[in-house]
């Protein structure tokens, strides 16, 4: 019969195991914080891409 020893009792080695046992996986998720980029802030990419969609418009109604 094994008995139950307190997590605090046990090595460093054997609370590692548990610990990483509890923590499970991210299943390919990136667990970094993701953030959503202010629409107020200027953007040189967003402002480029705004500009050519203009020229093809004015180029389809010239």
């Amino acid at each position: 019969m094994m008995r139950m020893v307190p997590l605090k009792k046990q090595s460093k080695k054997k609370q590692r195991e548990y610990h990483a046992k509890q923590r499970g996986s991210w299943y390919g998720l990136n667990p970094v914080t993701r953030t959503v980029p202010s629409r107020k802030a200027y953007d040189r990419n967003r402002m480029k891409r705004a500009d050519r969609e203009m020229s093809a418009r004015y180029l389809l109604f010239a």
